[in-house]
């Protein structure tokens, strides 16, 4: 299921002309006392990492942010308050366009009793997208919908300085940490961590590349084609002699715009792409499928092959079910052909169909909100976002129910599978790139803690001792396959009791921080009332791990997200206080 959000964000003030010298000083005054126009609460407080993603506002931040009129002309007349006679009365105010952005619906993972069903069995996802789309919300003042946060795409932004793997005979390494929560001591997390090796941009496998680019009417405004174009124009100056690329657009009609050209012919490539121009509908339909049939023709075995989408998701001719559309690319995915969907704009934007094809195409999702993350995403995640170092990659966690009473996955909800799958080498799961992390966290509830959330069972089975005792906590399992293999491989982790820490480290203390900023946003239902104060704490704290640029600036977005949160839902959860209060 999917739904439409909708998100006021313009208003309108209302100019009248005057008569008078006193008249316009009085209309003046009138319509700054009643206009509802307004500056967005955190539009001033934006600190220096904010204000850095500005460069390409949305359509409603440039109305905030654009000069105020010009004073009326000189008056010659006395005072009034009505149009002159037989003027046309003044017309009202235009409507702001109607907000169309649509987020397919999550309801959050439940607590599991580990007595009744120990095993939690996920497919990974390295897609970003959900936080740097949220970002852009929250720059330009806008309380984002809670369908829009995905928990494990705020999370998987940040780097938590996973160790890597020493060889490449595996593809990856899996770690975990255990400590309390921070938002209940009794109360454990659970950090599962993945690390895949790097690959040098030198030694990166040849890339063949189609991008497909969205030129319909709706991408005109400058946080879409403009963007778009200079983040492609990133990417090619990445690009190297054995490299090819392509250039399909697509409107009304789709068209090929570059045929496949040599990585080392980027000022062809360049050109190409500032001839783009937007105008018409959007048939999407048409336009993957002429860029499947080009990266076919120019297949590079054993190299990276790859679309990469761009678009606002907002395909309105030819194939424009989503069902049709993920069943197109579904059926693609076998051919060795990768889909990376880039999104763009605001008001429009198809946050549902631009993940899901991602997710059906074994490829990722991005969200560009500005040049900044175009960077992130093209440039400095160049071998994670187009070279792939495992596919179908599955985790399942089986809890020991002598040691955990409870648990709790936190987010993944649309990446849930069923236990049997997860030895189903025939079901699809989600891609690794190279350097890549993953990380997942589980909420657990020790035996005998007190801190239950379900009610005890009447007639329910008391926890029965294990094979492993009491000293295990957890096995950790996960299956992956080699790029083109038909056959996964197995790798198992024990989480022993031994390893809890009494404080957690710095990346885990900073993805507690992300996991509780995407609960407040969602509500606040999940973290036993840890309000604004506990997460700014947390991440403050936490800032000095990996890429420190970045937690400063969420740190910052949290900041910029309060007031909004309050204002919205004052009543909403509960702060440290009252939680402490309550004994929570």
């Amino acid at each position: 299921m999917r739904h439409t959000a909708s998100q006021t964000r313009s208003t309108h003030a209302i100019r009248r002309p005057a008569t008078h010298t006193l008249a316009a000083g009085l209309l003046a005054a009138l319509v700054a006392g009643c206009s509802t126009t307004h500056e967005s609460p955190v539009a001033e407080e934006a600190g220096p990492f904010a204000q850095a993603y500005r460069g390409a506002p949305s359509p409603d931040a440039a109305r905030r942010a654009a000069p105020p009129a010009p004073p009326a002309p000189a008056p010659t007349a006395a005072l009034r308050m009505v149009a002159p006679s037989g003027a046309m009365p003044f017309p009202p105010p235009a409507a702001p366009p109607a907000n169309t952005e649509n987020y397919a619906d999550i309801d959050d993972n439940p607590v599991h009793r580990t007595s009744a069903q120990p095993v939690s069995t996920f497919s990974v996802d390295v897609d970003t997208g959900s936080y740097s789309n949220v970002r852009r919300m929250l720059l330009d003042g806008v309380r984002p919908p809670a369908d829009a946060v995905r928990a494990e795409e705020f999370i998987n932004y940040f780097d938590y300085g996973h160790p890597a793997p020493v060889s490449r005979d595996a593809p990856f390494r899996v770690s975990t940490e255990l400590a309390p929560a921070p938002w209940n001591a009794k109360r454990q997390l659970l950090m599962i961590g993945i690390k895949g090796y790097d690959i040098p941009r030198e030694q990166l496998p040849p890339a063949n590349l189609v991008l497909l680019v969205d030129t319909s009417g709706s991408m005109q405004s400058a946080d879409k084609l403009p963007l778009l174009k200079r983040a492609f124009g990133m990417l090619v100056r990445q690009l190297r002699p054995q490299d090819t690329l392509s250039i399909v657009a697509y409107a009304g009609s789709a068209g090929l715009v570059l045929p496949p050209t040599a990585g080392d012919r980027q000022g062809e490539i360049l050109a190409a792409l500032s001839r783009l121009q937007a105008g018409g509908s959007t048939n999407g339909g048409e336009g993957i499928a002429l860029a499947y049939d080009l990266a076919r023709q120019s297949f590079v075995e054993g190299g990276s092959n790859r679309v990469l989408l761009a678009t606002d998701g907002d395909f309105n001719v030819g194939t424009v079910d989503q069902g049709a559309l993920e069943t197109l690319v579904a059926d693609q995915r076998a051919s060795g052909i990768a889909l990376t969907t880039l999104g763009f704009g605001t008001g429009n934007y198809n946050d549902a169909l631009a993940e899901r094809l991602a997710d059906l195409g074994n490829g990722n999702h991005a969200y560009i909100d500005s040049a900044l993350e175009a960077r992130r995403v093209l440039v400095e995640a160049m071998g994670s976002t187009l070279a792939t170092i495992a596919s179908d990659v599955k985790v399942q966690v089986e809890f020991n129910p002598a040691v955990v009473a409870e648990y709790r996955l936190v987010g993944y909800e649309n990446r849930l599978l069923r236990n049997e799958d997860f030895a189903n080498d025939k079901v699809d799961a989600g891609e690794i790139g190279a350097g890549h992390e993953v990380t997942a966290l589980y909420e657990i509830t020790p035996v005998g803690s007190g801190a239950a959330r379900l009610p005890e069972l009447r007639y329910g089975d008391k926890a029965a001792r294990t094979e492993a005792g009491t000293h295990e906590v957890a096995h950790v399992r996960l299956r992956y396959k080699q790029p083109g293999a038909t056959d996964s491989r197995l790798l198992e982790t024990p989480v022993l009791r031994s390893q809890l820490r009494e404080a957690p480290s710095d990346g885990l203390r900073f993805a507690a921080a992300v996991a509780g900023f995407a609960d407040l946003l969602r509500g606040g239902s999940r973290t036993d009332g840890w309000g604004w104060d506990g997460v700014l704490a947390s991440a403050r704290d936490a800032r000095g791990g990996a890429a420190p640029g970045l937690r400063a600036e969420f740190v910052e977005l949290v900041e910029l997200a309060r007031p909004l949160v309050e204002v919205a839902a004052p009543a909403s959860g509960r702060d440290e206080a009252t939680a402490a209060a309550a004994g929570g």
